[in-house]
């Protein structure tokens, strides 16, 4: 005989009428339920509409008692159908719970089980399809979308905190600073004076690293995400029980890979980039490259060049890494390729979309994450063409959402296409200024909404894509 097995969607009515009826008994306990609990995740119909109403009469100041739900449900077809002695069967059969947040959790928790169990079943009814207009690459798109709307939705804050638990919290980052050394209270970036100014990559923060093309924003970015790995796994390997560093995510929307990974390489070997791309190694540089990538190849730098990604996808990769492998910072090359979740009726709407998620995200994940964008093109046409914030591409809310705004700036890539006839008596002037910013670059900290900006002297290296502190190079 067959025999067939249904699987009943999760719901539990009398966790619902339980919470329901406690907040009749106590209406002190509806206002911890706003912050885990929505009208719609219960899933009677009617109890939707009960806690809605309550909501109400909660926001208004009002008591919430059986007669008054009775006076404002009345003509409610659920309540003309079940008796309006409902509301007092609630009350006298609510539980003494000491925590109704967990009974909220349990309808919480089933709301988001059946709307993965609906997203499990279009997936499979799509991926029976076969349509032309719906590729399994679409339907990849739309189930990733579905999933990263139940996530977001699943999001609630803890709600108010008292002033003796955020003292605690202070406490902990000023003695997580003291632990390492008295120096910084978050991650690495691998720069002295921007770790002492910033007091490290801090949890929870933009940053905006902007530059205009040449400046070498892509290769500070890069510099900054392998130092960070690589100062974690040293740490680690030490035993250090608060590593300076952090594993690292870094979105690539521009740059492949393997790309990117070369520059690492031509950094740590100090083998030309041009020499990696033509493959002209001497041998003893064969050598030290392949050491140095065997050495490499175990740090916590997780790249993903997927382009045209979006913010959602974004958010759903860090979300997964930030589990899986513990992600301690990520960054974004870059900010002006990230495509917005849904298209508005122009670029500036998009960008503060994106800026506006990135936010959202670090604090989310608490970790730092580095956008880096890209600066107007009215940079290039000033005397002095060091950026300024106005400068910033297509959207305010990258200034007002970012705790960090940082612009590289290397004046001698600007030199070496102004230089005047030789035989002129200005061309002495410009070889001393060619002297003076040879591989010389400022980061030009123009935002820090936690402390003071500031003007950053690096070392500049073209030749391996590298910056390192200045004032070692100097010595």
């Amino acid at each position: 005989m067959n025999v067939e097995t249904f699987r009943q969607v999760p719901v539990d009515i009398e966790v619902e009428q339980a919470v329901l009826g406690a907040v009749l008994v106590d209406n002190r306990r509806l206002e911890p339920l706003t912050t885990v609990l929505k009208e719609e995740e219960f899933y009677d119909p009617l109890h939707q509409r009960i806690y809605s109403t309550m909501l109400k009469v909660w926001e208004q100041g009002r008591a919430i008692t059986p007669l008054t739900l009775k006076a404002l449900m009345q003509n409610d077809p659920g309540v003309a159908e079940i008796g309006q002695d409902y509301f007092v069967n609630l009350a006298e059969a609510a539980p003494a719970v000491a925590n109704v947040r967990e009974l909220a959790r349990i309808i919480h928790d089933a709301a988001v089980r059946r709307e993965l169990f609906r997203i499990g079943e279009d997936l499979v009814n799509n991926a029976l399809d076969v349509n032309v207009d719906q590729p399994p690459k679409a339907i990849i798109e739309s189930a990733e979308k579905a999933l990263y709307r139940v996530a977001e939705n699943s999001k609630y804050g803890e709600g108010p905190i008292d002033f003796a638990e955020s003292l605690r919290r202070a406490v902990e980052n000023a003695e997580r600073a003291q632990a390492r050394g008295g120096r910084i209270s978050g991650v690495t970036s691998g720069f002295t004076e921007i770790d002492s100014l910033l007091g490290g990559l801090q949890p929870s923060d933009l940053l905006i690293l902007a530059g205009r093309p040449g400046m070498g924003k892509t290769s500070l970015g890069t510099n900054m995400s392998f130092n960070a790995a690589r100062t974690w796994a040293m740490d680690v390997q030490a035993g250090a029980e608060l590593p300076r560093g952090a594993p690292v995510l870094f979105f690539s929307l521009e740059m492949a890979a393997q790309q990117l990974s070369a520059r690492i390489l031509s950094e740590q070997t100090e083998i030309e980039m041009w020499k990696i791309r033509n493959g002209k190694f001497s041998e003893s540089e064969w050598e030290k490259f392949v050491l140095t990538m065997q050495e490499l190849s175990t740090l916590p730098l997780y790249i993903d060049d997927t382009g045209g990604i979006s913010i959602a996808q974004i958010a759903a990769r860090a979300r997964r890494l930030k589990r899986e492998k513990q992600i301690g910072v990520i960054v974004i090359d870059y900010l002006q390729l990230v495509e917005p979740s849904r298209r508005a009726e122009n670029r500036v709407q998009e960008i503060t979309e994106v800026t506006k998620g990135l936010k959202a995200l670090a604090k989310e994940l608490n970790v730092p994450i580095i956008a880096l964008s890209q600066l107007s093109r009215g940079v290039d046409s000033r005397d002095d063409k060091r950026p300024v914030l106005s400068d910033l591409r297509e959207s305010g809310s990258i200034e007002q959402d970012a705790d960090v705004v940082m612009f590289v700036y290397r004046e001698e890539y600007y030199l070496k296409s102004r230089e005047p006839d030789p035989s002129s008596a200005d061309h002495a002037k410009w070889l001393e200024k060619c002297e003076r910013a040879h591989r010389r670059a400022e980061v030009l900290v123009e935002k820090h909404r936690h402390g003071a900006t500031n003007k950053i002297d690096l070392h500049f290296d073209e030749r391996f894509t590298r910056f390192s502190n200045f004032a070692s190079e100097a010595g």
